[in-house]
């Protein structure tokens, strides 16, 4: 992999290069989008980019890729390269623009660093970051060959064919193909991209995972509306969506993509575990409603944290689902309770159907199936409170399998 020359140079400028990378990949994406604007139309989201989420996610997978490299030398980190295929591939990137992005970013590593990017330097992370875009090259390339698209070309109309409102703040959307063709395969627990056309003319994207079954002509979406918080706007593609799309209307959607998927027949194999908090539920339902529809058998537990039932997106399917699944149960978290809400004290555990807690989700007093597969979606704080408390349950790393919506800004440990 990395040559011992370029690998002695690597570790000892890692760390100046690790505490520099906000500041180059701010002076990145500045340059970049300032001689390239065409690149913000439909390929990276502005909000990202308000909120630095993009700039930290790239730092990551520079440093993650470094390091893993410097650790063991022999072996290409598979899972981040993986994760960041498929999100490259779902929204047609192609190899064109690893040139680009090589370019911008290796001019502002010299803008930043100065005089310290010696040849020697430069020549050094220059081979790092070819040896990634090498390797996601090809994964992205068998992706879209997998797909059935031209490199890039992963691009469909839609028909909206039901609008329906789960919760306040959530919207699902039933779509099919509009050329009338047959939808593209997908795996239970992937997403697909939207890209929509906003006021201004430049069109954005957004991840959204399927959250219904995907193994018949349909596809459905479920949106929660991305409210303005820190300092950064409203979710430029959600508050679309939820103010514009109606049924009828027409969406553009990618082929489906994402590494954490189902696999495997629905109906034999380990435990299933799904987790989730929020609108991290989206990618479960999707998985359960695939179990249901296989008629499944497999032990099956659903647990599930929010702010309150009312707050809880697709509530009344999940349970509907489970008590379909002759092996799964569900526990619910609340924050907030209704007041009519039977609750169960932590050491009562029921065995079939769905239980409800108030608090925060813990896990102590479930039983957990040592070789369970463990689906794992919600916000960042959430998720890794709950993998360590997954971990500390004894489930071995390499059974948790976590989906992160936006950029993958990585969870210590993974």
């Amino acid at each position: 992999m990395l040559s011992e020359e370029s690998a002695a140079v690597v570790r000892a400028t890692l760390p100046a290069v690790a505490g520099a990378l906000d500041e180059i990949t701010t002076r990145f994406y500045g340059a970049m989008f300032r001689d390239r604007p065409e690149l913000l139309d439909g390929m990276f989201n502005r909000g990202n980019q308000a909120s630095g989420a993009q700039r930290r996610a790239l730092a990551g997978s520079i440093a993650g890729f470094a390091t893993a490299l410097l650790d063991d030398p022999d072996t290409r980190p598979d899972t981040l390269l993986d994760r960041i295929a498929h999100k490259h591939a779902a929204v047609g990137v192609t190899d064109d623009q690893y040139t680009i992005v090589h370019k911008y970013l290796f001019g502002a590593i010299a803008e930043v660093l100065g005089d310290a990017v010696t040849p020697e330097v430069a020549a050094a992370w220059d081979e790092v970051y070819w040896l990634m875009a090498g390797a996601l090259i090809g994964r992205e390339a068998r992706l879209y060959q997998d797909a059935g698209v031209t490199p890039g070309e992963v691009w469909r109309p839609w028909t909206v064919v039901e609008r329906r409102t789960e919760t306040p703040d959530t919207v699902s959307f039933l779509l099919r193909p509009a050329d009338g063709g047959p939808a593209p395969r997908a795996r239970a627990g992937q997403y697909v991209s939207v890209r929509v056309r906003m006021a201004d003319g430049v069109r954005q994207v957004r991840q959204y995972s399927l959250s219904s079954d995907p193994g018949d002509g349909l596809r459905r979406i479920t949106v929660k509306r991305v409210a303005a918080a820190e300092g950064t706007p409203d979710g430029e593609v959600s508050t679309l969506l939820h103010e514009r799309v109606s049924a009828g209307d027409e969406l553009t959607l990618s082929a489906p993509f994402g590494d954490v998927f189902l696999d495997g027949p629905a109906d034999a194999g380990s435990p299933v575990v799904l987790v989730s908090a929020g609108i991290g539920c989206t990618p479960m339902t999707g998985i359960l409603a695939h179990l249901a529809a296989a008629g499944s058998t497999r032990p099956v537990l659903v647990l599930h944290a929010d702010r309150s039932p009312a707050d809880h997106a697709l509530r009344a399917e999940t349970r509907a689902l489970v008590d379909r699944l002759p092996g799964a149960r569900a526990v619910f978290w609340y924050e907030q309770p209704e007041p009519a809400e039977p609750t169960q004290p932590a050491e009562q555990v029921e065995q079939a159907g769905t239980e409800f807690r108030s608090g925060l989700m813990d896990l102590d007093g479930l039983e957990l199936a040592q070789d369970a597969t463990v689906f794992l979606c919600g916000p960042l704080p959430f998720m890794r409170a709950v993998r360590g408390q997954l971990l500390a349950a004894g489930i071995p790393a390499r059974g948790i399998r976590y989906e992160v919506f936006g950029p993958d800004l990585w969870l210590p440990g993974s």
